[in-house]
Parts: C-alpha cells; structure tokens; sequence
C-alpha cells in the first residue's frame, strides 16, 4: 500500500486507452509476480486483468465526475472496486482516499503521481489521508529513524506544495498513530502466518517486525472508516496489490454478519449457487406444485438437465439430502463474530417471515441491498466496525529515462522533486526516446511514442491538464513532424520550470507543515 516504487513501463495513447506493442500481444508473456517490496515491473497489463481480477479503468470512466487527467489519459489503467467510490462523488455522500509513503529517499516524479490523486481526491469533496509508513520503512528497509525523519519531511513538503490541504485532511506516521497500531492489534488475529506466507512469501527467516508492518498497513487501509462505514480508494501501483486484496478479505472478516442468498436451510457454495438458482427457475418442468417445489425433485432436473462436475454434484447431493424440504428463495444472514447481544438485536430487527437457527438468520421477506444495510446498521449499533471493503486504483510504472525501469537506485533514471531544475533540464536532454534512427526516418515513419520515456513525462507530468497540448504532442511525433531533438528540448525547459516552481513551493508550505499535527523527528532511534 505505501508507495516506494518506480514508476510505469508502458506507453500511452493520448486519447485515454493505453497501448503497446506489448499489450498487442500477450501470448507467451511472462507470469506477472507482484511483489510490494520488490521492484515489480508489468510486461502486459492485461496480465493483471486475467490473472488477479483488477477491472480496467476505462470501463467506468464515464461515471466519474470530472476525472484527473491521469485517468482521461489511461496513466490510471485500472481499479478494484471503485464504482461506490465513483458514487458518493456524484451524490455528495462521504467517501475517502488514503495512500502511504515509505520514506527510503528522495520524493521522485513517480511519487507525484500518488501525491496528485490523494489531492484529487481530497479536491472533490473526499476525506483525504496521507500516512509515512515509517514503521515498515524501519522493519523492510532497515532505515534508521534519522533518515526516516529526514526522507518524511522531504515527501510531505512535496505533497503541501502540490495542494494537499492538512487542515481538510489528515497527516500522521504509523508509529505515532495508536488508533492504528490498536486496530492492526485486531486485524493481526484474524490473519495467520500461513496466509502472510502464501501472499508475500514469507519465510522462517522473515523478522517478525515485518510481519507485524503488514497488519499495520491494513490497519491504515481501513483506518478512514473507523468513525463511520464510508467507500474509501487505496490509489497504488499495481505491485501494491497483494495489501489491497488482504485488507478486503480482513474488512469482511471483521464484519460481525455475512449476507448471502440461500434456498434451503443448508449452505451452498458460490459455484454450487448457480445451479441451485437454475434448479428454482426451472421448477415448472419438475415439481408437481410450482409455488412449493421440493429439493429432492430439483435434484432430479438438476442431474438430467447440467454437465456433471464437482459443484454440480456437490449441490445434488445437497439437495437430495434435504429430500421432501421446499426450496425457497431467502436471504441469509449469517453470525460471523457478533455478540448474543447483536445476534438477538438482529433477530428483532428483521420484519416479515423469518426463521433462526445456531449460527445464521433466514428472512424470506428482505432484498439482498436492504438486508447487507440492516446487518451494518446492526453491527455499528452494537459496536462493530461495520467495514465496506476498501477500492483501489492502480496507475501504470513510468518508464525509466535511461530506458528499462525507473529507480530511486538509478540517479539518472528518475527525476527527484528535489533536483536541481538544472539537473532536471540535463536529465530529460539524455534521455533515451522512442524515436527513429535518423531524421529522414522519423519524418517518413513517424516516432514511436508509445515507447518513448520524454513522452511519457509530457502525458504524465508536463502537459498537467492540457489534454490537446499532450495529443500535440503524440499527433506530431507519430505524425512525423515532431524531431526528437527539439520534443527534447521542450521537455527540458518544462521540466526546469514545474522543478523550479515546485521547489518555491515546497519553501512556503514550510510554516504550514510546522504547524500540522504530525510529528517530525522520532523520539525512536535505531
């Protein structure tokens, strides 16, 4: 979740979708290993589609009101869940966005990307967190608690002086923050060692400090709803995703009911769901009273009428035991961790036919949306958390100036926001580019903007939210007209300008940081 990563690999088309020679081809790609200490690197993002379930942006971008221009430009490619995020943006409800930092240098371009959509967020009505993961800085990277203090000023100067309002959000360090390290206390006993080890690879040699960072990081994922259940965006790189998917199976774990769709009293799986589902729709075929047809003969259709495979078997065989049972269609809400107390207050609270049995509910009279709302309302006045799972979006990992991955290892890959705006103008003037061997070539064939790292500084940092200068900018490369030498030159002069700009502001938000409530030196040492 904390954001230490380069930034993206991949080119961009200017009119929001996103397109490579690589992602024209995804046969025989390699396997995508998504490691958020590691220096993860995407080959083809439709891999992450496939592979772990992360939904394209593009698909819901119409409903967001007023998207950043990293969206437009399909710089953020992709998201889990972001539609109830999108949601409360458009009707004014609360909604929230947090991301992380891990303080191991110098705040570089990549980082302004995260820095720009907390802003973002936070701009269009959203409660807006920032956090310095300074405890993993610690436990992973071995920084010690002077370096962390000084690399921490360093990121929020950055994040002030690009518009993060600290009076209209919230700044804090994970080893200051007890509401955090509690609720992590809590997370931590509903994650094991077998889990942690099957999502990151731990081993016996693993300390335990770093274990301990990850419950702390889903705690500061979920941080933003412990005063209230609200939809809450992780924006992230995708090497990032593993935090992501465990915070949202802990949100639901923490949850003192489940919700789900039943049709007897037995439970069924959610690939044995379908089939009971087709079962009940196809009752007129089978059952000698249509209003009250009976688990036994819906096994009977069932067997005759699908494809044998383990859930359908496993979901005729439940039926058939539940024999002369009627199948009927009922939402079920299921006692996970409440109380007896939540438990029977639960019970009084549902209207209409219901029946109770040990450890879940069954109301033939509720839809679904309202039972999962009856269920929350439930477990927040009986003092549960109540959690939504949190959403995310992931933006692309910018390519290096050097060519390959850009890395805080790699001085010349990467332009830190606290370079000299000389050094700036030098970096981008020796980058590599997309561009044709000679210049009757790339009159004749076009550059390759798709592949180029200086066009990928116009898309994602220079052209800001000028989406006619970035297309301008591809047109006339792609086009032909546009040399490398002179697109050069013109990136240069504009990143000497935003660096210089930039860095006057980190000066004036000075007195503004002094007076946040965060604290700026550690009293930790080590």
């Amino acid at each position: 979740m904390t954001d230490d990563s380069p930034a993206p690999d991949d080119g961009l088309r200017p009119d929001g979708g996103a397109g490579t020679e690589a992602d024209a081809d995804a046969e025989g790609a390699d396997e995508v290993a998504l490691d958020p200490w590691g220096s993860s690197s995407v080959d083809d993002y439709r891999k992450l589609f496939e592979e772990f379930g992360i939904e394209e942006f593009d698909e819901i971008l119409e409903g967001v009101p007023n998207p950043h221009y990293l969206m437009r430009r399909g710089v953020i490619f992709g998201h889990r869940d972001y539609r109830p995020v999108a949601e409360a943006m458009r009707d004014g409800d609360p909604f929230a966005a947090l991301s992380g930092f891990m303080p191991t240098g110098d705040p570089h371009i990549g980082h302004k990307l995260v820095f720009d959509e907390i802003i973002w967020h936070q701009q269009q009505g959203g409660d807006a967190y920032a956090l310095i993961a300074d405890l993993e800085a610690h436990s992973a990277r071995g920084l010690t608690w002077d370096e962390i203090d000084e690399h921490s000023r360093n990121y929020l100067l950055s994040l002030l002086a690009l518009g993060f309002d600290p009076e209209e959000g919230e700044l804090y360090r994970q080893s200051d923050n007890r509401e955090v390290q509690d609720l992590a206390f809590e997370l931590g006993v509903d994650a094991n060692y077998s889990e942690l080890q099957a999502i990151y690879g731990f081993d016996g040699e693993t300390d335990v400090s770093h274990m301990q960072s990850v419950v702390t990081q889903m705690a500061d994922i979920l941080y933003p709803q412990l005063e209230e259940p609200k939809p809450t965006v992780i924006p992230v790189g995708p090497d990032q995703d593993p935090h992501v998917r465990l915070a949202r199976d802990l949100a639901e774990r923490m949850r003192f009911f489940g919700v789900t769709t039943a049709y007897a009293s037995f439970e069924v799986s959610e690939e044995e769901l379908p089939h009971v589902e087709a079962a009940y729709d196809a009752r007129e075929e089978y059952a000698e009273e249509p209003e009250l047809p009976r688990c036994g003969d819906a096994a009977e259709w069932l067997s005759a009428n699908r494809p044998a495979d383990s859930a359908v078997e496993s979901a005729i065989s439940k039926l058939e035991n539940a024999g002369m049972e009627p199948l009927r269609p009922r939402t079920r809400f299921l006692d996970r961790r409440a109380t007896e107390a939540a438990f029977e207050g639960l019970i009084d609270a549902i209207d209409g036919e219901k029946r109770v049995f040990e450890g879940h509910v069954d109301a033939f009279d509720l839809e679904r949306a309202d039972a999962e709302k009856l269920a929350r309302e439930i477990e927040l006045e009986y003092d549960g958390y109540g959690f939504l799972p949190p959403s995310s979006i992931y933006h692309r990992f910018m390519t290096g100036l050097t060519g390959g991955k850009m890395s805080s290892s790699i001085p010349a890959s990467h332009i830190s926001l606290l370079d000299d705006p000389e050094d700036g103008y030098d970096k981008v003037k020796s980058a590599t580019t997309g561009g044709r061997e000679t210049a009757e070539l790339q009159r004749e064939l076009g550059g390759k903007a798709d592949e180029c790292p200086v066009y990928e500084l116009y898309a994602y940092l220079l052209a800001g939210d000028d989406d006619e200068f970035a297309k301008k900018v591809y047109d006339e490369c792609v086009g032909g007209e546009r040399l490398c030498g002179d697109c050069k030159e013109q990136a240069a002069q504009l990143m000497r300008e935003f660096l210089a700009d930039h860095q006057e502001k980190r000066e004036e938000v000075e007195e503004l940081l002094e007076a946040a409530e965060i604290d700026l030196e550690s009293p930790r040492r080590g």
